[in-house]
């Protein structure tokens, strides 16, 4: 972990901070004030940045890699929820407002790079800047009607719709995710992943 200034790569992730979807209208002033509250957080495939069932939460700015957002029931069964790749943001600010324990984990799926501060910390510096408040506001809503349209198409898509429906909504990431992170995202099998691109059905 790693403050900007002192990063090695601090021109290139000061790029990709004002590329965010989020950040990319902030003032320069303002993202001088953000930046002293970052820290610059690598992760391996498969490690996590956030563990569901706590109360210590962060904002996330994706800058590199592709992370998930899972949820796991009391037998161990995992849903995954959404993915988030550059110019994208993580967040469980709808847990941190109910003081509730955050009901996912974020995990990365490829190796990752983030930069992340705590939400209290990130409540404070968008108090003062309304039009990055309702920004943030609108994508978490926007975020919050994806995953239950996922989950709507898990029950009423079968496996070739269900494919369909995120190549419309993602295209761009069918190549970049491993089979097997989609096929779960899917809820389907990596075999009927395949057996369905070998048939031509997508």
């Amino acid at each position: 972990m790693s403050s900007i200034d002192l990063h090695p790569e601090k021109n290139i992730i000061r790029v990709q901070l004002r590329q965010n979807l989020i950040l990319n209208g902030v003032g320069e002033t303002d993202m001088g004030v953000l930046e002293r509250h970052l820290s610059i957080v690598d992760r391996s495939k498969g490690e996590f940045l956030l563990h569901q069932g706590v109360k210590e939460m962060e904002q996330y700015f994706v800058l590199d890699g592709i992370l998930k957002r899972v949820v796991t029931n009391p037998r161990g069964r995992r849903m995954i929820l959404r993915f988030a790749e550059p110019r994208d943001i993580e967040t469980s600010y709808a847990a941190w407002h109910l003081k509730t324990p955050t009901p996912y984990s974020i995990v990365a799926v490829t190796k990752a790079r983030v930069a992340k501060l705590p939400l209290a910390q990130w409540v404070d510096f968008i108090e003062d800047i309304p039009a990055l408040k309702q920004t943030f506001n609108t994508e978490v809503m926007r975020l919050m009607s994806e995953i239950m349209g996922h989950t709507i198409t898990l029950h009423l898509l079968d496996a070739p719709g269900r494919v369909h429906r995120f190549l419309r909504k993602h295209p761009d990431l069918l190549e970049r995710l491993p089979k097997k992170e989609l096929a779960a995202y899917l809820n389907i099998s990596s075999e009927t992943l395949s057996r369905l691109k070998h048939d031509g059905k997508i």
